[in-house]
């Protein structure tokens, strides 16, 4: 048999119109595929990081560095001294730096630099939560008695910054549909997570503090949001241009914690709790391996380890083989791990013919 080279060779439309002049092809052959390699090299351009996980070189960590010390900037780092410019001076900056970011996302976005692009579009949307504020404190709409400062957004739980949260959840929405890049997600994910805080505390205010409410609708918005990252997931894999990136990321990362944390704080009164917790947690790492997201992988991972620990200091503290067998284990898990590396492949498959077609970590992207 002979063998197929494999060479890369580059080609223009005026080429593949030259050889149906010369009649190679034809006119329409010619047009198919020039229609179907340009689709195929966007899609690789475009393709999800998920699908081989993200690649940081350094160039991407200046980026990322440079970006989130811009963002905490104006949320996390945000001194009392901004205090001074009052409600319409703090509405006034907001805006302006808002405005800027878009338009210097605008301008990046345009010279392919997506990653910087992205970057200044997250900005802007974690700019919302301040002119909303500072708009609502101006108005004299604010509501007594809760926190006076909008420094105390990302510090302290209370009913009155949903206004606030809804805002950012709907500008995110819009501000990811007009850019479509992936970072966005970024905030509303952040966004979900403090809005489940604030809801509980709007449930519990003629109550006071509730743990175990807290700890329950953790778990609730933890599945609701997993939830969703799975059918944004699935709706990116089989989208097209743009829409064809890994959105899901971010949502996954934040309804897996806010799940598996709800999950963990469970009272498991029995030893029964505890081995079903112990199940969950290895689904988890199952879980996560059919649908290609480590953050399960390795929550579950976590999980398992606090169940060992569990049955080494409380269950088995006076056992002599107790320590012997988790050796074994530990061992035998290496050994799996071995198995698995040269089955990987197989295995994905397998796991993955359970999963709808648009989760499968092996799907064409």
């Amino acid at each position: 048999m002979s063998q197929v080279r494999n060479e890369r060779i580059t080609l223009t439309a005026a080429e593949l119109a030259a050889a149906a002049r010369d009649g190679l092809i034809t006119n329409t052959q010619a047009k198919l595929l020039w229609a179907r390699w340009t689709q195929h090299d966007q899609l690789q351009a475009t393709a999800p990081a998920g699908l081989d996980g993200p690649r940081f070189g350094f160039t991407n960590v200046l980026y990322y560095f440079g970006g989130l010390v811009a963002i905490g900037a104006m949320t996390l780092f945000m001194t009392l001294g901004w205090s001074q410019f009052g409600d319409w001076g703090l509405l006034a900056i907001a805006l302006g730096y808002l405005v800027g970011a878009l338009a210097v996302a605008d301008h990046l976005k345009r010279r392919g630099l997506r990653t910087p692009a992205g970057l200044l579009a997250t900005l802007a949307v974690c700019l919302v939560p301040l002119a909303v504020w500072a708009l609502q404190s101006g108005l004299g709409l604010w509501p007594p008695g809760g926190p006076s400062s909008y420094r105390a957004y990302h510090t302290q739980i209370d009913w009155r910054w949903l206004t606030l949260e809804f805002a950012t959840l709907a500008a995110g929405v819009v501000m990811l549909w007009r850019y479509r890049l992936p970072f966005m997600v970024m905030p509303i994910a952040v966004t979900v997570w403090y809005l489940w805080m604030d809801v509980a505390h709007a449930l519990m205010q003629h109550s006071g503090f509730e743990y175990k409410f807290m700890r329950d609708l953790s778990l609730v918005f933890g599945i609701a949001t997993c939830c969703v990252a799975m059918w944004v997931d699935v709706r990116s894999r089989r989208a097209s241009g743009e829409w064809r990136q890994d959105y899901a990321f971010w949502l996954y990362i934040f309804g897996a914690l806010m799940f598996w944390g709800g999950l963990s704080l469970q009272d498991s009164g029995t030893e029964w709790g505890k081995a079903v917790y112990a199940l969950i947690n290895v689904g988890l790492v199952f879980l996560g391996a059919a649908i290609g997201r480590r953050v399960f992988t390795v929550l579950g991972a976590l999980g398992v380890a606090g169940y060992l620990g569990y049955l080494s200091y409380r269950v088995f503290r006076d056992s002599l083989l107790f320590p012997f067998a988790l050796t074994l284990l530990g061992l035998a898990v290496i050994a799996l791990g071995i198995w698995w590396q040269r089955h990987e492949k197989a295995i994905e498959a397998r796991l993955g013919a359970w999963l709808p077609a648009g989760l499968r970590p092996r799907d064409v992207l």
